[in-house]
């Protein structure tokens, strides 16, 4: 469905269930070069028992409009928007990756309206390498299959991703070039990378939050590895840690093992 935010149309995926604002709402941030589709499993099996779901395309990404976000806060402020014009007053936040630190700055200014926080291969600082920096605005094609070499742990997925034998580099680097490609006039890929690279505050962040946090990370992950966690998790007041055997990318690599750590969460939180 799409929603006017800041005078835009954004586009939320429901998990396949019409929207309601009186059920339990949980919103799904994706991370840099990705869309909603990467929440794909976990959408559609929340949506069918019980949960109404948002997994939001970021404005200016795919099928949403509007100018990208360039830095955390800003994206957290829009989180807020999205959430006001969908008449949803709280919700579950679950954010991989630079959605992480987004779902993580939008809690820590609103803790009261946050049910539970989810936070998927995250990391603070979430520093990007000066050399991915740079590739990432002057050669993206050899930034992203740098990206998805680093990000992987195997070439082809157990079932419940996108089928069993799916070809998860490949796939990633399509997703990649399409989100790259659905906007013409700003670098999606640079743009996220900044903002990762610059945001200060995730500490600082979590002392705010109130909510029980969930913390899922790949042993296997290269981008933001476990150990790069340790302060987040140190500051939160009321933390579950969930290890993946595997990469960055836990929606699709361990997808069944990510499902029941996130349902599992949400059930009990």
């Amino acid at each position: 469905m799409f929603l006017q935010v800041n005078n835009a149309a954004i586009y939320c995926y429901t998990g396949g269930k019409p929207f309601d604002a009186a059920k339990p709402t949980v919103l799904l941030v994706h991370g840099v070069l990705h869309d909603h589709s990467v929440w794909i499993l976990q959408s559609r099996y929340l949506a069918h028992h019980g949960w109404n779901v948002l997994a939001v395309d970021m404005p200016g990404h795919c099928r949403s409009g509007g100018a990208p976000c360039t830095s955390v806060e800003e994206a957290a402020d829009f989180v807020w928007a999205l959430l006001d014009a969908a008449g949803v007053q709280k919700a579950a936040l679950v954010g991989h990756s630079l959605g992480s630190l987004i779902v993580l700055e939008a809690a820590a200014r609103a803790p009261m309206r946050v049910s539970q926080l989810v936070l998927v291969g995250t990391a603070f600082p979430m520093a990007v390498a000066p050399a991915l920096l740079e590739a990432s605005l002057n050669a993206p094609e050899k930034a992203l299959q740098m990206v998805n070499v680093f990000s992987r742990s195997t070439l082809a997925p157990p079932p419940s991703a996108l089928g069993p034998g799916t070809w998860v580099y490949g796939a990633s680097l399509a997703l990649g070039r399409r989100v790259l490609a659905s906007n013409t006039e700003v670098n999606l890929f640079h743009t996220g990378f900044v903002a990762c690279d610059s945001y200060r505050h995730g500490e600082a962040a979590m002392e705010q939050v109130s909510c029980p946090t969930l913390f899922v990370l790949g042993e296997q992950d290269q981008m933001t590895p476990p150990k790069a966690a340790r302060g987040l998790m140190a500051k939160a007041r009321n933390a579950q840690v969930v290890l993946l055997p595997g990469g960055h990318h836990q929606m699709l690599e361990t997808p069944e093992p990510m499902l029941k750590a996130l349902t599992g969460f949400l059930k009990t939180a």
